[in-house]
């Protein structure tokens, strides 16, 4: 199998395409940044992949576009002007030829909803970035449909790692206590959400992609809501961390769900397949 990565360069970008790799798939790695691997599998390509035209020999088996910028800043205007370029894109790939394409995508497209997310879940978003996540699952879906092409959408709910690499809480957190901070300005912490640690994240993504038997929404998520403050207390005595939740400090996001989840059905599906296929 080869795989068309963009984002390769990113935080999830390079776990995935390592993952892909130890798995004995060639991998067409685009970023704006070498993605600092080295493997006989990978091609690495460095530049804007707006630009990217794909030749009718070049081209790859699964097309699986991580990139995005400033995904963690939610009211960004970016979302909404990168929202064509992105579409064109993957246009140009279907319309190349390219038969299987994957996209990440957000827990945020789904706005604000309190319980579990399933694959017919109504989406609202309500900022820039989710709007611009659900607007191009809507078109590309679309778009798939028409040229008879696998398409998957990955929706990511929150991404864990101990590295400090990234702009999340927990990169943040394990920032602060690097710098030797005693406290970290937080939140309530009682909203529940669906945590997922990054190499099981990147392995998720791997496996969806390495099949087409199931497609269309797939959450890569636990499937378990645990409340932020619970959660995070138990990583920096994991991480032994020497930090403490300053709780209160910031006002939780408008936006922000009480509980939401993820339904995990269709990606613990695709586990079990690829576990028995493994045996």
């Amino acid at each position: 199998m080869r795989v068309l990565v963009t984002g390769a360069d990113g935080y999830i970008g390079r776990g995935v395409v390592q993952r892909l790799l130890d798995d004995g798939v060639e991998v067409d790695a685009w970023g704006l940044l070498p993605c600092g691997l080295s493997h006989p599998l990978l091609s690495e390509h460095v530049g804007d992949v707006f630009e990217l035209e794909l030749e009718g020999a070049d081209l790859p088996d699964a097309l699986l576009h991580l990139a995005w910028r400033n995904g963690f800043v939610h009211n960004d205007m970016s979302h909404l002007d990168d929202l064509p370029k992105h579409y064109a894109f993957i246009k140009r790939c279907v319309e190349a030829g390219v038969r299987h394409v994957a996209v990440m995508g957000s827990m945020h497209e789904v706005g604000y909803h309190e319980g579990v997310v399933c694959e017919d879940t109504p989406c609202r978003p309500t900022t820039p970035y989710g709007v611009s996540k659900n607007a191009l699952r809507q078109l590309c879906q679309e778009l798939c449909r028409q040229h008879d092409v696998t398409f998957q959408w990955l929706r990511g709910f929150y991404l864990v790692s101990n590295d400090g690499r990234g702009s999340s809480i927990f990169a943040k957190i394990v920032q602060a206590a690097r710098e030797g901070k005693a406290e970290f300005p937080f939140t309530s912490g009682t909203c529940k959400y669906d945590f997922l640690p990054y190499d099981q994240f990147c392995a998720q993504v791997v496996a969806a992609v390495e099949q087409t038997d199931v497609d269309g929404i797939i959450n890569i998520c636990s499937g378990e809501p645990v409340a932020l403050g619970e959660y995070i207390e138990g990583f920096i005595k994991e991480n032994d961390l020497g930090i403490s939740l300053a709780y209160g400090r910031y006002p939780d996001r408008p936006y922000d769900s009480p509980a939401i989840w993820g339904d995990n059905s269709k990606i613990q599906a695709i586990l079990a397949r690829r576990e028995g296929r493994d045996a």
